[in-house]
């Protein structure tokens, strides 16, 4: 029972002792009677004080305790007029200010960091005590390319493959993943205590762009480098076969010996092979000067066709059927037609190379949105090789040379496309383009 609830009953108790003793004694001692009666009176009156001077001052304080209860810090408590409660009163008052200032400034900071964490170019994946996922931000979708449906399950759970990769990571140093060699991504799985309960999450930073900076500004060097030394000896080597070639034809009949002719053919080889190292070298340097897309509307039907008139002689000799099935829809993309056909024959041309004789390359394109797959039933690729298609100068093919894909790599990002190479479990090769 409440503290004035109590006070209430022991002045109703005062009262009626006070009234009873009115009604049984009016006429013993009529001094002795009305001194009781003023005393009696005296006492309700300093109740009725110690009511309005201490009661209500607990009631007060009962009343802010209910305020810290509901946690509203907004409300105040106003004075009573006597001094310790008002003391007691002002110190919560000044508690509730700081306990608001402080919600306020969690609220604000909160705030921020869910803005920040929304605006992050790094993708941020929050889990449970289970393992479950509870937040993901707008670039973790992308990156794992999810929606809001991943909320609740596990990574592993996921059909993703960046998500599976992120699974098997027990530790928190970073993890460097590579998908199908065209995407790199820095992940770490960390924690940080709330409470004094720690909340495991996920961080994941993309790393394409810039390892593909690195790696073209390296081998931009070397390649430059190798093209210089290689021209500047091989035109010394050239000219002066040109000038032996020469003299040794314009020699007559009796001056030529009988070993001359053949050393002659033998100048015209080395020139030859001359020539064919600096065409190699420049073929190395070529992939450092691709130009700037020039982008414009076009119809990918188009370019698609035109590509296959261009390639369908090299189909024919090697036996191997070159379809299209284009949609009848218009797939139109912001595209550079020249610099996208030389891809298209890139990659149709690695087909052939992968079937070798007897099989079938398929060109499909689908509307929306806008992309290109191109299907052989080649040798296909395994699981190793995978990570490392489009790093530079790699390559599995005999006295290949590594720069096709990088071509066709450097293109495709000028483009913002994205693109994978993956042999799928029916045992056919796709190369998918999505235009943005």
């Amino acid at each position: 029972m409440r503290l004035r609830n109590l006070f209430i009953i022991l002045i109703a108790l005062l009262t009626a002792a006070w009234v009873l003793l009115i009604v049984q004694t009016p006429m013993q001692s009529g001094v002795i009677f009305y001194l009781t009666e003023l005393l009696t009176l005296a006492c309700i009156i300093f109740l009725v004080y110690f009511y309005r001077k201490v009661v209500m001052s607990m009631n007060s304080i009962s009343d802010g305790m209910e305020l810290l209860h509901n946690q509203d810090f907004s409300s105040k408590l106003a004075p009573v007029g006597q001094r310790e409660a008002d003391q007691i009163i002002s110190i919560f008052n000044r508690m509730m200010q700081q306990m608001r200032n402080e919600r306020l400034r969690l609220r604000e900071q909160n705030h921020f960091l869910d803005l920040l964490i929304n605006a992050s170019p790094m993708g941020v994946i929050i889990l449970d005590f289970d393992g479950k996922i509870t937040t993901m931000n707008p670039s973790a979708k992308k990156f794992v390319a999810v929606g809001n449906e991943a909320i609740g399950k596990m990574l592993n759970e996921l059909e993703s493959a960046l998500a599976q990769e992120i699974s098997k990571i027990d530790d928190e140093s970073p993890h460097t993943i590579r998908l199908n060699g065209t995407k790199i991504y820095s992940c770490s799985r960390l924690s940080f205590r709330d409470r004094g309960f720690s909340h495991p999450f996920v961080l994941i930073e993309p790393m394409t762009e810039e390892l593909h900076r690195a790696e073209k500004s390296a081998y931009e060097k070397v390649i430059r480098m190798i093209a210089h030394e290689v021209n500047n000896t091989m035109g010394g080597i050239t000219s002066t076969l040109d000038s032996a070639t020469e003299a040794l034809r314009t020699m007559t009949a009796e001056t030529m010996q009988s070993d001359a002719e053949e050393l002659c053919k033998v100048m015209e080889v080395c020139e030859e092979r001359g020539y064919s190292m600096s065409r190699f070298i420049t073929r190395f340097a070529d992939v450092v000067k691709i130009p700037a897309p020039i982008l414009k509307p076009s119809d990918l039907n188009d370019c698609i066709t035109r590509s296959k008139l261009f390639m369908e002689n090299l189909c024919s000799e090697h036996n191997i059927t070159l379809k299209m099935n284009l949609s009848t829809e218009a797939v139109s993309a912001n595209v550079d037609t020249i610099l996208l056909e030389q891809v298209l024959v890139n990659i149709i041309k690695n087909s052939v190379e992968s079937i070798e004789r007897d099989g079938e390359i398929s060109i499909c394109t689908l509307p929306s949105p806008s992309q290109i797959i191109i299907t052989d039933n080649g040798r296909g690729i395994d699981k190793e090789t995978e990570p490392n298609l489009f790093s530079p100068f790699f390559t599995t093919k005999t006295g290949g040379q590594g720069i096709g894909l990088i071509f066709i790599r450097e293109v495709l990002s000028n483009h913002g496309c994205r693109f994978s190479l993956q042999t799928g479990n029916d045992g056919l090769t796709r190369f998918t383009i999505i235009f943005p």
